[in-house]
């Protein structure tokens, strides 16, 4: 079963699963591979405090939603908020793609 990724555009899926066949088959090499995957896939940057608790205000929810839809507890949402901690893994990138695309893209 293929691996649930997030592109940038529908143009940009097309072009990385042609590239992903290629690459599966030895017409294009790992290297290549990574660049884009780099250009193709939704990119994941640190966000600050403040920059967590405005996706989070934008989308309209409480913190308790919030954590549902990104599977992690309130209280890391709240740190998160407050700067105590860092989101990270698949969380930050979860994180990211409500930034850019709103919360109905991980629900």
């Amino acid at each position: 079963m293929a691996k649930k990724r997030k592109y940038k555009s529908a143009i940009l899926q097309s072009v990385h699963e042609g590239m992903s066949g290629l690459h599966r088959i030895g017409l294009v090499d790992a290297k290549t591979m990574r660049d884009f995957d780099e250009g193709c896939l939704t990119t994941v940057k640190n966000l600050t405090p403040k920059q967590i608790a405005q996706v989070r205000k934008r989308t309209g929810v409480s913190q308790a939603v919030f954590a549902q839809y990104l599977n992690v507890s309130v209280v890391a949402v709240s740190k998160w908020e407050q700067g105590e901690k860092k989101p990270s893994g698949a969380a930050l990138k979860l994180l990211t793609i409500v930034q850019k695309k709103g919360l109905e893209a991980v629900a």
